[in-house]
């Protein structure tokens, strides 16, 4: 199944991505996941889905599946985790890495889930609705295949909110600028209105947590953010002559000094169908 995924990030099509860029993808995901300004984001989410034993669960988005594993634990005795994801090859990662809980893997577009009304007592979509054309159509999906009295838990980037320090302002910016619709998605509000979407959709006992992340040094700030990153192929920058080399010099400049600071903001939102 296609997916209804934005055309020019790196998560539009992981299937014919290159072996080497798709282990390099895998292994930033992991690292991702380890880290503690994610933790601490995903601590929210966790707090507002509230997993107990015994539910059925939908992690739609899963990536390498680490999610999945810890909700699965959550669930147990009885209970059961689908994690879906658009990519066989990222589901082929995730069921690498399964520790033998109870997840059963499926190829799904969140746009178009092939399940019935009401099947999930919680739905999980973490940094997903970002990358997809149609979020409300996703929104609309992920709520439809949740039963009534469960719980829709969406985590999701506000790229709006990236700000730096130690560098300087305007070359910050144009990098940013560059970025987003290339390294980062071009829905750069997502996170911020999570809150709304599910109140449009009718959705009971919204909760709402923006977690800020604080990235005080380069090595920390390019596991989450891209044009920090070194290991990125300049290939994908699509930046004037000259910029991609400029920026990292301030970067790297700065964490040597110690003045180097990276902020942004991702929201925890959750609701009661």
């Amino acid at each position: 199944m296609e997916p209804a995924q934005l055309d020019r990030t790196p998560f539009a099509d992981l299937d014919r991505m290159s072996p080497d860029m798709f282990a390099m993808l895998v292994a930033a995901l992991e690292a991702m996941s380890r880290h503690p300004e994610i933790r601490r984001v995903r601590h929210a989410g966790w707090e507002a889905l509230r997993p107990s034993p015994g539910q059925r669960l939908l992690d739609a988005g899963c990536g390498a599946g680490d999610v999945a594993r810890e909700l699965a634990a959550a669930v147990v005795p009885d209970g059961e985790v689908v994690a879906l994801d658009f990519s066989a090859a990222t589901l082929a990662a995730a069921r690498d890495r399964d520790t033998g809980g109870a997840i059963r893997y499926v190829t799904g577009d969140v746009c178009a889930l092939d399940f019935d009304d009401e099947t999930f007592d919680g739905v999980w979509c973490e940094r997903v609705l970002q990358h997809v054309a149609d979020a409300e159509a996703a929104i609309g999906e992920l709520i439809r295949v949740t039963r009534t009295g469960g719980r829709v838990c969406l985590l999701d980037t506000d790229w709006a909110s990236l700000a730096f320090d130690g560098v300087d302002g305007a070359l910050a910016g144009t990098v940013i600028d560059h970025m987003h619709g290339r390294l980062t998605p071009r829905q750069l509000d997502m996170g911020r209105t999570l809150r709304r979407r599910l109140l449009d959709h009718g959705l009971q006992d919204v909760t709402a947590t923006p977690v800020t992340c604080y990235f005080p040094d380069p090595g920390s700030a390019a596991v989450v953010l891209p044009m920090v990153n070194h290991e990125v192929p300049e290939s994908t920058w699509a930046t004037p002559a000259g910029l991609r080399d400029e920026w990292f010099s301030q970067v790297d400049s700065a964490g040597e000094r110690g003045d180097f600071l990276a902020v942004l903001t991702i929201w925890a939102v959750a609701g009661t169908v």
